[in-house]
């Protein structure tokens, strides 16, 4: 065996260069078109849903705009659970119980994290920071966008977008989701940045797009066929194991209007989904449908159902398609207990990702919980009771007439996607306890919420053993979204306005990374 040089024998540049994730190159792919698009749909049931009083509660707005209501939203996606495919994720380092769960980020991204924070929890320096984001991510002036104006682009890319965003091409992508398998993530959820754009004139009459016709090809050309490329790109980004998060309105004014009038996707719509469905299927990637506004979201969870009966009945116990919960709304309960139930009769596996909210400044009030405290008893009580495969808590009431809270239960396959450590906190003493039943795993945005992630990943060497005597190690992932800085900048604005409605949740990850910053200032020093 040939002798291996000792490391104190290494010069500096070799050991840093030693460091140094290699960067990951992958072949560009583009989308075609099927020459011959799938007509035939699946069989459409329509939702009834419960009806609540109109008479909106007096309590303001800001009753949900605090560190739990915005969460991990429309986008932090699924999990891969140890009967689902490759687990590839190293393991955390082992951490003391003394040390900073933080620990474990590179100096880099603390002082990065500490940055971005102060600024978002800053009332003097945020409003006119949102004043000029929302300038740069709607403007028409070449000089502002920042994918022709390099001054611009180095200045954005070099702070909030590295912070929140994986990468402009494959390359960058790659390195970033191997950054976060590095500090111990179990992966990463996806998702495309680039937005279609639709006119005034468009947006007020989304039924002239038709479904056949010069302006409806007009519609696929321009609008489905760039969204089903994107999402692919994005599919075959992902390592397997892997989630993509997916937008249906992104898909233009086709799906917009199909989706508020309750129809099925239409035909050139329903082959691209059909095709990014097989590609996440066949690459061991699981796709998140996002939630969206309540105009749309009958339609949504109409689509999310068909597709999972048509695509998670493949493997008893594995889901690759996951509809998502917003348990702001007083619905959600009822909502997730029609869901469980078509499983269960159905034969497929339930997806589910559990988010609090994130269209509080749009969706009607009276649908919404009357108080924070509402909220957050929704969530946590529809993830115990899909932890424990129950019928208790939030679903009591929906139970099935022959059950007694316990009774027959379906398959689910579930992502807590929040930045509430209190919500985690709960769910995994569940899960440590040795008795969990239903997969799970947790997520939280990119760039936000660190020290509830870091004390996730620190328990990966000291989780509680289950029945079958493993240690249980939590999964964790981290989601972000890739495209040029010019079309992560509405992304970006939506981050930096998340953070200002809730200040009390910044200002609490600003302090974490104060404290971390000072704690590794003392150990420098020997003073720790």
């Amino acid at each position: 065996m040939a002798s291996v040089r000792p490391l104190l024998n290494v010069t500096p540049r070799e050991r840093t260069m030693a460091l140094i994730p290699r960067a990951l190159s992958m072949r560009n792919s583009t989308f075609t078109p099927s020459a011959t698009i799938e007509t035939s749909l699946l069989k459409y049931r329509p939702l009834r849903q419960p009806q609540f009083n109109r008479m909106a509660s007096s309590s303001s707005r800001s009753l949900h705009s605090s560190s739990t209501t915005r969460q991990a939203n429309a986008a932090v996606g699924s999990q891969t659970s140890p009967t689902q495919g490759a687990d590839s994720s190293p393991t955390a380092p082992s951490m003391t119980a003394n040390a900073s769960p933080l620990a474990i980020l590179p100096l880099t991204q603390v002082i990065r994290s500490l940055a971005v924070t102060s600024l978002s929890s800053s009332r003097l320096l945020l409003p006119p920071s949102l004043a000029i984001m929302n300038i740069l991510a709607h403007t028409t002036n070449p000089f502002l966008n920042p994918d022709r104006n390099p001054i611009l682009k180095k200045l954005i890319k070099t702070t909030f977008y590295v912070q929140f965003c994986a990468g402009e091409n494959a390359a960058e992508v790659k390195q970033t989701m191997a950054r976060l398998k590095d500090i111990g993530y179990s992966g990463a959820i996806l998702g495309y940045a680039k937005e279609v754009v639709l006119s005034k004139e468009q947006t007020k009459d989304l039924a002239s797009c038709g479904l056949e016709g010069e302006t409806a090809e007009a519609a696929i050309q321009n609008e489905v066929i760039p969204w089903a490329q994107g999402t692919l790109e994005t599919v075959r980004l992902a390592n397997p194991g892997d989630y993509v998060a997916l937008k249906f309105t992104g898909a233009g004014r086709q799906a917009l209007w199909t989706l508020s009038q309750q129809l099925p996707p239409p035909a050139a719509l329903a082959s691209a989904i059909d095709e990014i469905c097989v590609l996440a299927r066949d690459r061991g990637v699981r796709l998140l449908f996002d939630a969206e506004q309540q105009a749309v979201q009958a339609g949504i969870d109409t689509w999310t159902l068909d597709y999972m009966r048509k695509y998670n009945k493949a493997e008893p116990g594995k889901a690759v398609i996951y509809g998502t919960y917003q348990a702001y709304l007083k619905a959600t309960p009822w909502v997730v207990a029609q869901h469980l139930r078509a499983a269960q009769e159905e034969g497929f596996t339930l997806g589910v990702k559990l988010v609090r909210g994130a269209y509080l400044g749009s969706d009607p009030r009276h649908l919404i919980h009357d108080s924070q405290a509402d909220t957050d008893a929704c969530y946590n009580g529809i993830a115990e009771a899909l932890l424990r495969r129950e019928w208790t808590g939030a679903l009591a009431p929906f139970a099935p007439a022959d059950t007694k809270g316990k009774g027959s239960f379906p398959g689910v396959n579930m992502v807590l996607a929040t930045h509430n450590a209190e919500s985690v906190r709960k769910a995994r003493a569940i899960l440590e306890s040795g008795e969990r039943a239903t997969e799970c795993a947790f997520a939280q945005l990119q760039g936000m919420a660190d020290e509830v992630s870091c004390e996730i990943l620190a328990l990966k060497d000291h989780g509680a053993k289950t029945e079958d005597g493993e240690v249980f190690r939590p999964r964790a992932y981290k989601y972000l979204v890739w495209g040029s800085t010019g079309e992560c900048m509405k992304y970006l604005l939506r981050r930096a306005q998340e953070n200002k409605d809730a200040v009390g949740r910044t200002r609490s990850g600003r302090d974490a990374m104060r404290a971390e910053v000072w704690r590794r200032l003392k150990g420098a020093f020997g003073l720790a």
